[in-house]
């Protein structure tokens, strides 16, 4: 493959980022120094779910797969990019929102919910997200896509503690990427989307780089 252009998808992890509410905050401090030690050292301390990340089953199924038994296939594939930006704080999108790229879901393929809501990273307002409903959720699967990110904190509604689509998504051994941003800057047919994540042994989920490769 010939790649010309990358998009980076991923926000930058840096002390007092954006957390979920109540989640750990990133960390940073200098484990060593050129001055002292002949090299420069970072100490880091974060939470699972920091910044641009992956869920993996684990991280809302008790004996759900964690990370490092997942296969890297579910993080690295064609994408196809949903549209459904300009609507309403924490408002639904359904089936109906996802029809114009359903005949591009098949296995293999990981589906870019592009929200716009990314404009509000680091606002009170990123937290009232748009959201995927249940039936939304079980139509991606049921078309054989077990790969879905979006540029929101969640793909769940943030006041759902029930969290439906994430057990969807967790029940078919799919992964789930969130805080994604710059989709719309995927302006190339067929790109190619890595989610490729740190191999963190027994893990619920890790940050990753995403990017969009064309």
């Amino acid at each position: 493959m010939n790649v010309t252009r990358i998009v980076d998808l991923t926000h930058p992890i840096r002390p007092g980022m954006p957390v979920y509410p109540g989640d750990p905050e990133a960390r940073f401090f200098p484990a060593a120094t050129v001055d002292a030690d002949g090299v420069n050292l970072l100490r880091v301390e974060m939470g699972s779910q920091t910044g641009t990340h992956v869920d993996a089953p684990y991280h809302v199924e008790p004996d759900g797969l964690r990370l490092d038994a997942l296969d890297p296939a579910l993080f690295v594939g064609p994408g196809v990019i949903a549209d459904v930006t300009g609507r309403a704080p924490g408002t639904p999108i359904t089936w109906d929102d996802l029809a114009p790229v359903a005949d591009r879901l098949a296995p293999g393929r990981i589906l870019l919910v592009h929200t716009g809501w990314d404009a509000y990273w680091g606002t009170a307002a990123y937290v009232d997200h748009p959201y995927l409903t249940a039936d939304a959720t079980r139509q991606i699967i049921a078309r054989g896509v077990r790969t879905i990110a979006l540029d929101a904190a969640s793909i769940d509604a943030h006041d759902d503690e029930a969290l439906p689509a994430h057990h969807i998504v967790a029940q078919a051994g799919g992964v789930i990427a969130e805080n994604l941003t710059h989709l719309d800057a995927i302006r190339f047919p067929d790109p190619l989307i890595s989610l490729l994540p740190m191999p963190l042994t027994g893990a619920d989920g890790a940050p990753i780089r995403a990017v969009a490769l064309g």
